[in-house]
């Protein structure tokens, strides 16, 4: 199979706010002693430094004036664009070089295709034109998707995200382009109340798959062997970006999903079934040992050839 490559900074550490806040530095402090300690051979990879070349790409998706907002509210020492949602004095520059790192994984996952992982935050798949919400200041997936079309024989990029919250802001940001297709597998009802299972998009190129709380395993297996896969296969992307979001484990305590680690290695070994060009990037995830264990399991499913489990008796009330 594939060698793991991590991009990841620690200057990602530097975005933070109260010491309770769920969206905190030890997120990605779990996630880097969990995967030295099970590939100590893996390749890691600092970001690219950000230049003037990322502002296009930051101006494809988000306002001018929203931007010019996030540097001066960091400028200014910090403050909060929503109860959830803060910046501290670097939050602006942290947030702009996880982006960069979004791209390089584009850039990366094109070049050697196969799976890139980005270990970054904050995380970016509820961010919105001229808004940030929901611990996301900029829109890290769907930007890598807009990039990933320029680059030459790129004609199709797909986004799935199975972050147990909707990604509003990247649906929102790349439902109108019909080379790129967006699928979210999601709770239903749960932070943002987005993601209605009717919403198609502009040229059908979105599928939402809202889940029961209480969804085990077997109910998302089940709704990536009917739903999931036919859809990715029927776009046939060159490139799949995955907003790898861990709230949807047991464990997280943000939300009422049942995943266990496995499956989310099970996820993704169907996910290369697809396409060995994948972009993985970090959204939520917020008990720590469980989220190191979860990204491990994704990784693991890269390095690892084995069968994919079976899928178990079809469960009902996946909607």
């Amino acid at each position: 199979m594939f060698s793991p490559v991590f991009i990841y900074s620690d200057r990602f550490l530097e975005h933070r706010c109260c010491q309770f806040h769920f969206e905190r530095p030890e997120r990605l402090v779990a996630i880097h002693q969990h995967l030295q300690a099970a590939f100590p051979a893996a390749e890691w990879r600092e970001p690219t430094p950000v230049g003037e070349g990322l502002t296009p790409w930051l101006e494809k998706v988000h306002s001018r004036v929203y931007l010019e907002q996030l540097t001066r509210i960091a400028a200014e020492g910090g403050g909060w664009l929503d109860p959830d949602t803060y910046l501290n004095e670097v939050s602006d520059r942290v947030a702009r070089l996880a982006v960069q790192a979004w791209l390089d994984g584009v850039d990366l996952a094109v070049q050697r295709q196969q799976p890139i992982f980005i270990l970054s935050r904050p995380p970016g798949h509820h961010a919105l034109r001229e808004r940030g919400m929901g611990f996301c200041l900029l829109a890290n997936g769907a930007i890598a998707g807009h990039y990933a079309l320029s680059l030459p024989r790129i004609t199709r990029v797909a986004i799935l995200d199975w972050d147990v919250h909707h990604g509003n802001g990247t649906q929102a940001l790349v439902q109108a382009h019909p080379q790129i297709a967006y699928c979210s597998l999601h709770e239903c009802p749960a932070y943002p109340y987005t993601g209605d299972g009717g919403d198609r998009g502009y040229y059908n190129n979105v599928l939402n798959l809202p889940m029961p709380s209480g969804s085990t395993g077997a109910t998302y297996r089940a709704a990536f062997q009917d739903h999931v896969i036919p859809f990715l296969q029927q776009f046939k992307p060159d490139l799949l970006i995955i907003s790898a979001g861990y709230d949807a484990h047991r464990q997280d305590p943000l939300s009422s999903i049942e995943l266990e680690e496995a499956d989310y290695g099970w996820m993704m070994h169907q996910c290369l079934q697809i396409t060995p060009r994948i972009v993985v990037g970090l959204e939520g995830g917020y008990n720590l040992d469980a989220l190191g264990r979860s990204v491990v399991a994704t990784v693991r499913a890269t390095v690892v050839d084995d069968a994919a489990p079976e899928l178990p008796h079809k469960p009902q009330g996946i909607v």
